[in-house]
C-alpha cells in the first residue's frame, strides 16, 4: 500500500505539471509564430497612450501624468488577457468540442488554468513591455524606482490576483454561458474608469473609490503609482494596506477559482452537462 500511494502522488504531479506545461507552452510559442500580430499588438497601443498624453499635456497637467499612462498602458494589457483569454478560454473550448478531453484526462482543471495563466503572463509581458518602453522613449517619462524589488513584489501580488480573478471567472463563463460573457462586455469600461488607468483613483472621491478597491486592479494601480512616482500626495490609502488587500483578493479569488471548478467537475460528472440550462 505504501508503495503504490508513493506511486501514485509523483504521476498525478507529474501528469498536472505536463498539463500546465501544455497549456503554456502554446502560449509561449505564440509569441513567435505570427511576427505580424506581435508587431500590430506593440505598435497599435501606442495611438492610445499618444491620445491620453496630448491632452494631458494641453491641460496643463503635471509631466507625471504621462507616466500614469504608460503604466496604465502595461496594466490594461494583463487585465485584457485575464477578460479576452483566461475568463473565456473553458467556454471557447467547449464550443470547438476540446473541453470533454480536459474532464475525462486524469489532470485537475486548476492545472489547465495555471499553465494559461503562466504562458498569458509570458505572451503579454513580452507585449506590455516593449510597448511601455517605447512609449516612455517617446514621449521622455523616466520612472523613479527606489525599490525595485518592492516594484517587483506589487507587481506579481496584482497578478496573481488578476489571474486568479480570471480562472474564477473561466468557470462562471462556462456554467452560465453567454449571459456571464455580456456582463463583462457591460463591466470592461467601468473597470477602466473605476480602477484608475489613467488617473490617480483618488480622484474618484473617497467611497467611490474605496468600493472600487474590490476591483484588484485599483490597488495595484495605486499600490505601483506610489512606488515608480516620486509623489507623496498620489496615493489613495497607505501602501502596507494596498499590499494587504492584494494578498486578500489573491488568496481569495484562488479559492474561489477552486471552489467553482469543483463545482463544475461534479455537474460534469452528475449531471452531464457543463452549463446551468439544458441546450
Amino acid at each position: 500500500m505504501r508503495t503504490e500511494t508513493t506511486d501514485t502522488i509523483p504521476r498525478a504531479l507529474r501528469n498536472n505539471l505536463r498539463a500546465a506545461w501544455g497549456r503554456a507552452y502554446v502560449r509561449v510559442i505564440g509569441v513567435n509564430r505570427e511576427l505580424s500580430w506581435l508587431l500590430m499588438d506593440i505598435f497599435m497601443p501606442l495611438f492610445n497612450i499618444a491620445a491620453y498624453v496630448y491632452l494631458y499635456r494641453s491641460m496643463g497637467a503635471p509631466r507625471a501624468y504621462d507616466g500614469f499612462v504608460i503604466l496604465g498602458a502595461l496594466m490594461t494589457a494583463y487585465w485584457l488577457n485575464v477578460l479576452w483569454s483566461m475568463a473565456a478560454q473553458f467556454y471557447w473550448e467547449r464550443e470547438i468540442g476540446h473541453l470533454e478531453l480536459y474532464m475525462l484526462a486524469p489532470i485537475s482543471p486548476m492545472a489547465v488554468l495555471f499553465g494559461m495563466s503562466f504562458g498569458g503572463i509570458f505572451q503579454t509581458t513580452v507585449r506590455a513591455v516593449a510597448t511601455v518602453a517605447m512609449g516612455a522613449l517617446i514621449f521622455g517619462v523616466r520612472f523613479q524606482v527606489a525599490n525595485p524589488l518592492a516594484v517587483l513584489g506589487i507587481f506579481l501580488l496584482t497578478l496573481v490576483a488578476l489571474y486568479g480573478l480570471g480562472m474564477t471567472a473561466a468557470s462562471l463563463f462556462l456554467v452560465y454561458g453567454r449571459d456571464a460573457w455580456n456582463l463583462s462586455n457591460l463591466f470592461q469600461e467601468p473597470v477602466f474608469l473605476l480602477s484608475g488607468i489613467n488617473f490617480p483613483v483618488k480622484a474618484l472621491g473617497f467611497w467611490t473609490a474605496a468600493a472600487a478597491c474590490v476591483i484588484p486592479l485599483t490597488l495595484g494601480m495605486d499600490a505601483l503609482r506610489q512606488l515608480v512616482f516620486d509623489d507623496p500626495g498620489i496615493g489613495f490609502i497607505s501602501l502596507g494596506w494596498e499590499v494587504l488587500g492584494l494578498a486578500a483578493s489573491g488568496a481569495i479569488t484562488l479559492l474561489a477559482a477552486w471552489k467553482a471548478l469543483k463545482y463544475l467537475e461534479d455537474l460534469a460528472k452528475r449531471q452531464g452537462r457543463l452549463t446551468l440550462k439544458w441546450q
